[in-house]
């Protein structure tokens, strides 16, 4: 029996080792994981919104777990302070200025500190430090803005709805293009004759192109009145010469339309004839007596000459007119 008992006092004793052994292993991993026996500073952070952080959470810092939460505790009006321990490992890497937020360990993991940021010029923290909170998206306000943005989506949808039904109602431009054939038509015509406007301004175009490269040829009148002095006074002249040859025309045009104006009134003895159709017709009556009375004059001088009284003067008359051609002729 004492053989027995003493077997089973070893057997116990050496469960009883390993258990010790296994706690003691765990209890120095645990801590470890959780930074329990590492040196380490306490640093805080002011929150509006933890969302759901709590002590024995981690802290990180690029990508690196360097510390965990010590106390979540509120600071004020909306306003919640949560002290943290870092590692004075990590001490010399996180700066004064450096950024905090709230994040998860993976996509629905626990909450997390996150430190990010710094400036490389600015001091490492130091115990008792207050870094500054950065505010992050949380998953309220992603569904707020989903929410929004849905309702922004259907109005825009409900317009469209309105829009394409008056569309199909032929309502507006739009619909009138696409229910009006004619409208079409007249559409298509007009974008025909822009396409034609288009080309013929083109056309303009390359013409300007070939005439201001005529006008730059050497030695054309374009270049000799750029260039040539002389030639551009002869011009000068001659501008001058037509302007007061266009004076006179004017002057002229002005005394022809003054006797123009003459001709059209009853002032004068043309005017009368053009214009007084009683004073033409007593010219008419005055020529048409001196007519009468030219020919009756002749007819009273070839009687006269006929009378034996006159007849002696009319021949030596006609004696002289016929010395004085001989003499002409002879000379």
């Amino acid at each position: 029996m004492d053989r027995a008992e003493n077997r089973k006092a070893i057997i116990t004793g050496i469960f009883l080792s390993l258990g010790l052994v296994v706690f003691v292993i765990g209890v120095f991993t645990l801590g470890g994981s959780q930074k329990t026996f590492s040196k380490s500073i306490h640093v805080s952070a002011n929150f509006s919104d933890v969302s759901g952080l709590k002590p024995g959470n981690a802290v990180w810092f690029s990508g690196v777990k360097v510390g965990t939460i010590n106390k979540v505790q509120f600071a004020g009006m909306a306003q919640v302070n949560v002290r943290m321990s870092v590692d004075q490992d990590a001490q010399p890497y996180i700066h004064k200025d450096a950024g905090v937020h709230v994040g998860s360990d993976g996509l629905i993991g626990n909450k997390i500190i996150v430190i990010e940021g710094g400036t490389a010029s600015v001091p490492a923290i130091q115990d008792g430090d207050t870094l500054h909170a950065v505010k992050q998206l949380s998953m309220d306000d992603i569904e707020k803005t989903l929410q929004q943005n849905n309702e922004n989506l259907l109005s825009i949808t409900k317009d469209f709805k309105q829009l394409s039904h008056n569309i199909l109602e032929g309502k507006g431009t739009v619909g009138a293009l696409l229910a009006d054939s004619t409208m079409g038509q007249q559409l298509k015509a007009s974008m025909r004759n822009l396409q034609a406007t288009t080309q013929t301004a083109a056309r303009m175009a390359e013409q300007l192109n070939a005439f201001s490269r005529k006008l730059n040829t050497k030695g054309g009148l374009a270049d000799e009145l750029l260039t040539d002095t002389v030639t551009f006074n002869k011009i000068k002249a001659a501008a001058s010469e037509l302007q007061s040859v266009v004076k006179n025309a004017n002057s002229t045009v002005e005394n022809l339309n003054t006797a123009t104006k003459k001709l059209t009134t009853t002032d004068s003895a043309i005017g009368v004839l053009l214009n007084d159709p009683k004073g033409a017709g007593q010219m008419r009556t005055t020529l048409h007596n001196l007519q009468e009375s030219s020919i009756k004059l002749n007819d009273d001088l070839e009687a006269a000459q006929h009378n034996f009284l006159l007849k002696g003067f009319f021949k030596k008359k006609a004696k002289a007119k016929e010395d004085s051609l001989k003499n002409a002729g002879k000379d």
